[in-house]
């Protein structure tokens, strides 16, 4: 009898969490917003959840590296990603920042890294009008199902 191919073993996935670029006027004025503090570790919590739902991903805890991840600005520390998701054990380091313009105008975006290589796999964005927990949550959704698991594209792009 001839035994089944043996399944490749799923990429390790360290996915951080978002991040805020606030550039309103608002943001100046008034600092920084709890409501959208929630809505960033939701929409992080949303991305972890979709990755390991679809059982293509085995998503890695990050807790061992997440203080050094929120002491630094992930999207221009020169690679630190790359170097915590190592740390982990991961095979891709997945980061996210969500600009705001105004409450009118964001755009939400994914970067993922290939830890071995430090070279990018793929980079996603969507732009949401309106400055809710709905509107975050389906962009989210979006970006999710159309970009970030859509066949060749995104995150299936790694396997």
């Amino acid at each position: 009898m001839l035994a089944p191919p043996a399944r490749a073993e799923q990429p390790k996935v360290a996915v951080f969490d978002f991040e805020l670029l606030d550039t309103s006027l608002q943001g100046e004025m008034q600092g920084v917003r709890k409501d959208e503090q929630a809505r960033l570790v939701h929409v992080t919590q949303q991305l972890r959840q979709a990755l390991a739902d679809s059982g293509k991903f085995q998503v890695l805890d990050i807790a061992p590296v997440a203080t050094a991840a929120h002491d630094s600005n992930l999207q221009a520390c020169g690679g630190c990603d790359v170097k915590l998701a190592e740390k982990l054990g991961a095979d891709i380091a997945v980061t996210g920042l969500v600009q705001k313009v105004s409450n009118l105008i964001i755009n939400m975006n994914i970067y993922l890294h290939d830890v071995h290589t430090g070279k990018p796999i793929a980079a996603m964005s969507a732009d949401m009008r309106g400055n809710t927990d709905e509107s975050w949550t389906r962009t989210m959704e979006w970006l999710i199902r159309n970009r970030m698991l859509a066949p060749n594209y995104g995150a299936a792009q790694a396997q």
